[in-house]
């Protein structure tokens, strides 16, 4: 059997810009990225904390440090500057991996720098 599992998650991070005329996707500031084992190109689910918004997209890796949440293309109707939002990615795991298997739960202050859970 295979489980589709949450396998890294950056919680409530703050979007800092939305690009309507960019080509679909998500920047994200390669530090998140590291902290949250997601790749260039991998798919994620980004949920609005803050208008209830969902959608899929990949992932552009953005400045390093910079703290930058970019939505890009037509996802950028859907979120805005400011916005609270979740960012999801996940792993096919076989039933004995995702027994043993823990996400990665990046959390963030308010210029997306990693914090320490509360």
């Amino acid at each position: 059997m295979i489980r589709h599992l949450l396998k890294s998650k950056i919680h409530r991070a703050t979007v800092t810009e939305a690009n309507v005329e960019y080509e679909g996707s998500v920047t994200i500031d390669s530090d998140l990225l590291d902290a949250a084992d997601m790749l260039p190109y991998e798919r994620v689910d980004i949920w609005n904390c803050t208008n209830g918004n969902r959608l899929t997209t990949y992932v552009i890796e953005g400045e390093r440090g910079a703290g930058q949440i970019c939505i890009n293309g037509a996802a950028a109707h859907l979120m805005k500057p400011g916005d609270f939002v979740i960012i999801a990615s996940w792993a096919d795991l076989s039933d004995t991996e995702a027994r043993d298997f823990e996400a990665r739960r990046i959390f963030v202050d308010g210029e997306n720098q990693i914090r320490p859970p509360r």
